[in-house]
C-alpha cells in the first residue's frame, strides 16, 4: 500500500468513479457494483469523454449484468494505467502529477524519504538517478469493488422465467468482477451469503495461479471479532483466503450501519490485537487443506492478510492510533471524502447542504428497505421529495430498478417496501385496525419512511456529468455518517490527505470529542430509542441487559487506556474521563422495568 488510508465504498453514486480521481496517487478507493444501470451509463461518459469507443451491453442479453460491470471495470483499469504512464513522463515541476503524486505521502515512508532527498540533492547526476528511481516507484492505487452480500435477487428472463442462481444479482456482479482485468479486491459487506460465498469457490481467479498469486483477492468487512472468524473460516475450507479484514464501527459510520450489541470499537480492536495471530494460523491450516484437497498447491506460510479500521476517524492523530496501538495496517476515512470533489462524485446542492449542515441533520433512520438501520441527512432532495409525496397523497416510489425488493406480504412476488405499491396496501391494512391516532400516525410514519435507494444513491452521477434521461427522477438520497458535521467545507484532495497525515490539520467545526467518546454516545443513543419503541417483554429486557453490561466494559477499557488514547497530555486526559463518566451516568439512566 502507498498509503496507510483507503477511501471506502460510498453509496452507489459518490464513488463509483474514484479510482479514475484518485487512484493515479496511490490511493485505493472501493467503487459499488450494486447498480447495473448506473455502471453502464458511467461507462458510456467516460468512453466519451476519453475518445474511445463504446458498445451498449443490454441489461437483458445472456449475462447482462455482469458484462456490463466487467466492461466498466476495464475501462476503469484501462484509464489509470494510462494515467500512471502519463505520469511517469512528467517532470518533477511545482504542481505536476508526478510531484503530487511523491508530495501526498506519508512522511516517514524509504520512497517520501527519497523524494525529499532529491529535492535536496545539487549533483545533477545523482538527481537524475533519483528522479528515475522514484519514477519506477510510481503504481496506483488499489481499484476495489464492493457488494453488499445480501442484496441478492433472483432475476427473471423477459418472457418472466426464473433464471437459474448464477443470475442472482450477488453472483452475476461477483463474476462481472471475476472476468475483468483487474488485479484487486472485492470487499464483501452486510453479512454472510452462503450462496454467494459458495460460488466464489468456482471461480479460478481467487484461487492461486501457476505462479502462487492470488490474481482476485476477498476483504471482509466486519463489524466484529466473532464474524470475522465465522466467516473466514467458511471460506477458508473452501479454499478461499481472506487477505484483508475491514473492522468499521456498528454506528459511527455512513450508509447503512450494523450496530453490535453494545460492543464498542476500541475492544473489538483490542480483541482482533491480541488473536489476529492466532487467527491467522487457523486460517492457514484449513486453507492448505483445503488446497490439498483441490489438488491446488498450497503456499507453506500464509498469503499476508491486512486490518484495517474505519468509521468516525477525523484526526491525525486517531489515525496515528489505531495504526500504532493496535498494530493495524491502514484506515478507512469515507464521510469526510463526500466534501472533497476531485475524490468523489456529489452534485453541488448536495455538497453545500452538508457543508452548512448541524449534528441534528445527521441521523439513524428507517429509511432503507434492507430494514436495517440507514444514516440519513435531513436535507437531501430525496428526503424533500418524500415528504411532498406524503402530502400529496402518494406515499411511495416508483420501483424501477428493483434491487431491494424483498418483502412478500402482498403476494409471492417480491415488491419494494419503498415502493408506492407496498406502502399503498400497507396504509390500507392499517387503515382497516382502528388504532388511536397517535398509534396510527406512528406505524404510518414507519410506512412511509421508507424511501428508494436504488434510485437516490445513484441520481449525484447524472446531476454532475449531464448524463440524465427525460423525466427522470433527480432527487438526491445520501447516507453520510455522524463524523461529517464536524467538517464544514468543500476541501482538495490534497488538503484532506495532508489533514489525515497530520501535516496542516483542516479546522474542525464545533467541539469534537475523540472519536471512541462519539461512537459511544451513538450506542447509549441507539439503546435509548430500543428502550422507547420496544415492547417490554423478557427477551428484550434481557437483550437490553446485556447491551448496557456491554457498554459499562468498554467504557472501563477505554479508562485503563486513557493515557495512551491521549498522548499522556494531562489535559486531555482528564477531558477524556469527564466524557466517560458522562456516558456512564447517562447509560444508568436508561431503566427497564
Amino acid at each position: 500500500m502507498k498509503h496507510s488510508f483507503h477511501i471506502p465504498v460510498l453509496g452507489l453514486a459518490f464513488s463509483i468513479d474514484s479510482p479514475i480521481k484518485v487512484a493515479k496517487y496511490g490511493i485505493s478507493s472501493v467503487l459499488s457494483i450494486v447498480d447495473d444501470e448506473l455502471i453502464e451509463r458511467i461507462r458510456h461518459y467516460y468512453a466519451n469523454l476519453n475518445g474511445l469507443s463504446f458498445t451498449p451491453i443490454n441489461k437483458h442479453e445472456i449475462d447482462g449484468r455482469a458484462k456490463r460491470i466487467t466492461a466498466y471495470l476495464n475501462l476503469v483499469q484501462e484509464l489509470v494505467e494510462g494515467q500512471i504512464q502519463k505520469i511517469k513522463t512528467e517532470t518533477f515541476s511545482i504542481g505536476s502529477d508526478l510531484s503530487k503524486y511523491f508530495e501526498m505521502l506519508a512522511e516517514k515512508t524509504p520512497i517520501k524519504e527519497l523524494y525529499n532527498q532529491m529535492l535536496s540533492t545539487v549533483n545533477s547526476h545523482q538527481k537524475e538517478a533519483m528522479q528515475q528511481e522514484l519514477r519506477n516507484a510510481v503504481s496506483a492505487g488499489d481499484i476495489d469493488v464492493n457488494i453488499m452480500a445480501k442484496v441478492d435477487k433472483l432475476n427473471h428472463s423477459q418472457h418472466g422465467d426464473v433464471l437459474n442462481e448464477r443470475f442472482s444479482d450477488a453472483l452475476s456482479a461477483i463474476r462481472g468482477f471475476a472476468n475483468s482485468n483487474l488485479s484487486s479486491s472485492v470487499v464483501l459487506s452486510a453479512g454472510m451469503n452462503p450462496r454467494l460465498y459458495n460460488y466464489l469457490a468456482t471461480l479460478d481467479c481467487f484461487f492461486p495461479n501457476s505462479a502462487g498469486k492470488l490474481q482476485k483477492r476477498i476483504i471482509l468487512k466486519v463489524s466484529d471479532f466473532r464474524s470475522a472468524n465465522i466467516q473466514a473460516k467458511y471460506l477458508a475450507k473452501k479454499g478461499i483466503w481472506i487477505s484483508e479484514f475491514r473492522v468499521e464501527s456498528g454506528l459511527n459510520c455512513g450508509g447503512h450501519a450494523f450496530a453490535t450489541e453494545g460492543f464498542l470499537l476500541g475492544p473489538i480492536l483490542e480483541e482482533f490485537r491480541l488473536k489476529k495471530e492466532t487467527l491467522i494460523a487457523e486460517l492457514h491450516s484449513l486453507y492448505q487443506e483445503s488446497l490439498s484437497n483441490k489438488g491446488i498447491t498450497a503456499p507453506e506460510t500464509p498469503y499476508p492478510i491486512r486490518f484495517t479500521a474505519q468509521g468516525g476517524i477525523g484526526t491525525p492523530e486517531e489515525q496515528n492510533f489505531l495504526l500504532t496501538h493496535y498494530g493495524f495496517d491502514g484506515t478507512g476515512w469515507g464521510s469526510p471524502f463526500l466534501l472533497v470533489p476531485e475524490a468523489t462524485t456529489v452534485d453541488q446542492a448536495t455538497l453545500t447542504a452538508l457543508t452548512q449542515a448541524e449534528k441534528e441533520d445527521f441521523y439513524l433512520s428507517g429509511a432503507s428497505p434492507l430494514g436495517v438501520p440507514f444514516n440519513n441527512f435531513r436535507h437531501s432532495t430525496s428526503e424533500k421529495k418524500r415528504l411532498d409525496r406524503i402530502a400529496k397523497g402518494r406515499p411511495g416510489s416508483p420501483c424501477k430498478k428493483k434491487y431491494l425488493i424483498t418483502n412478500t406480504e402482498f403476494g409471492p412476488t417480491p415488491i419494494c417496501t419503498a415502493s408506492r405499491v407496498y406502502q399503498h396496501a400497507k396504509i390500507n391494512e392499517l387503515s382497516q385496525q382502528s388504532l388511536p391516532e397517535n398509534e396510527y400516525q406512528k406505524a404510518y410514519n414507519k410506512i412511509t419512511e421508507k424511501v428508494c435507494l436504488c434510485d437516490g444513491l445513484a441520481t449525484s452521477a447524472y446531476i454532475n456529468y449531464g448524463i440524465e434521461k427525460p423525466r427522470e427522477d433527480l432527487s438526491v438520497s445520501i447516507c453520510p455518517g455522524p463524523n461529517t458535521v464536524y467538517f464544514d467545507n468543500t476541501y482538495s484532495l490534497k488538503e484532506m490527505v495532508d489533514h489525515i497525515y497530520g501535516r496542516k490539520e483542516i479546522p474542525l467545526k464545533n467541539e469534537r470529542n475523540h472519536f471512541f467518546i462519539n461512537e459511544l454516545e451513538l450506542y447509549i443513543t441507539y439503546l435509548k430509542n430500543y428502550v422507547e419503541e420496544t415492547v417490554q417483554d423478557a427477551k428484550s429486557i434481557k437483550f437490553v441487559e446485556r447491551f448496557k453490561a456491554q457498554l459499562l466494559t468498554g467504557i472501563e477499557y477505554y479508562e485503563s487506556i486513557s493515557n495512551q488514547v491521549m498522548e499522556n497530555v494531562s489535559s486531555k486526559i482528564e477531558s477524556f474521563k469527564k466524557e466517560l463518566t458522562v456516558a456512564k451516568n447517562n447509560l444508568q439512566t436508561i431503566k427497564t422495568p
